[in-house]
């Protein structure tokens, strides 16, 4: 079977994908808006509750629940950074930038870094997301992860990394662009830049044109910060903390484990810089199931990953029918998995810890078995 190129990738997808539609697109962001308010609300009414226990488990089951309905609106903003649900650019940032900024997300930095993350997905030097380590790396970080990891045996203390991996991936991103390939700096030579935080409006690792977009990003930040204070200030810190601090952390967990996953897989390649291209790049993304929440509150972005690296600016609810189009074609190059995803966050976070060279494919890397 011939290797499909992007061009016949692109006309096998009907050309209606490739269009927004501006009721859907302002239907969903209005929907999960809608949502999110409408439990908070319904959430102030919990501290009425006597029974303790009672109190407690309901600020549990919102936190979770409010987390994916974050989760939602955050994929939202992104589908924004893509120019995917509007035809204006202007529109799409407004959008974006409001969204994210409300979740505590520079929305024009991590646009930039995100962008980069498509332009080289899987290359080793260029990619800004989830370059893995080489076996027998240097590297302090690999040092430490190598350290750690020595028991295998030991379950308690790979589940505590996972924890610490969950709720310090997206944080340890953000400020230190960890995980970013050591060329994908725009305005320095090597990774060992100490200007790498999303947060700097003077970091290296974005371009200068990018750096004023950069610092109303952080505007964005205050301003939502600044409105959470007012906030403990009037209903409590506890509560605020209820209402949106828990909410937020769920979200950074969901984050990091559908990143993570979207590109971390035994059958998931990495690239030297003289064998990478764009195509084979975004082929070696995987598709996984979530179920309706994955479908309905997640928009598709764990089902349909593997288009959306092909092509960025589908917009998410043509993605499913963007992929049937050209599954076919890719045959066993289209990667999918339709196993449970917590089991495989489990299985792929204690076993795929280093890339290595392939013996069958120069300029390969792929994921070492010991």
């Amino acid at each position: 079977m011939s290797t499909p190129g992007l061009k016949q990738l692109r006309d096998a997808i009907p050309k209606h994908c490739f269009r927004p539609s501006k009721l859907t697109s302002l239907t969903y962001i209005v929907r999960d808006v809608s949502l999110s308010i409408g439990l908070a609300v319904l959430a102030l009414n919990i501290n009425s509750v006597q029974d303790c226990t009672a109190r407690w488990a309901l600020w549990a089951v919102y936190g979770i629940f409010q987390g994916m309905v974050f989760t939602g609106i955050w994929i939202l903003a992104h589908e924004c950074g893509h120019q995917a649900l509007f035809s204006s650019r202007l529109i799409n940032d407004s959008f974006g930038f409001v969204l994210h900024s409300l979740l505590l997300v520079p929305y024009f930095s991590w646009k930039y870094s995100h962008g980069l993350h498509h332009r080289y997905a899987n290359h080793m030097e260029k990619d800004t997301a989830f370059v893995p380590f080489r076996k027998n790396e240097t590297k302090f970080w690999s040092r430490l992860l190598e350290s750690l990891h020595i028991a295998e045996d030991a379950p308690v203390l790979n589940f505590v990394m996972l924890i610490f991996h969950q709720l310090l991936g997206w944080p340890a991103y953000m400020l230190l662009n960890v995980s970013a390939g050591s060329q994908s700096m725009q305005r320095a030579d090597r990774a060992s830049s100490s200007r790498q935080s999303h947060l700097d409006p003077q970091g290296e690792i974005f371009t200068t044109q990018q750096l004023p977009f950069v610092f109303l990003s952080d505007i964005g930040l205050a301003a939502v910060l600044s409105g959470l204070y007012l906030a403990g200030s009037r209903l409590g810190f506890v509560n605020v903390m209820l209402l949106y601090g828990i909410p937020y952390l769920w979200t950074n967990h969901w984050i990091v484990a559908i990143t993570y996953l979207h590109h971390t897989h035994p059958s998931a390649y990495h690239f030297e810089a003289e064998r990478w291209n764009f195509r084979d790049g975004a082929l070696s993304t995987i598709d996984r199931d979530f179920g309706l929440v994955g479908k309905h509150l997640f928009h598709g972005i764990i089902e349909f990953h593997v288009i959306h690296h092909l092509f960025p600016r589908i917009p998410f609810y043509h993605a499913e029918e963007a992929t049937q189009a050209i599954s076919g074609l890719l045959g066993d190059q289209y990667l999918r998995v339709k196993t449970s995803f917590f089991r495989d966050l489990w299985v792929t976070f204690t076993s795929c810890r280093y890339v290595e060279a392939s013996k069958e494919s120069p300029a390969v890397l792929v994921w070492s078995k010991t």
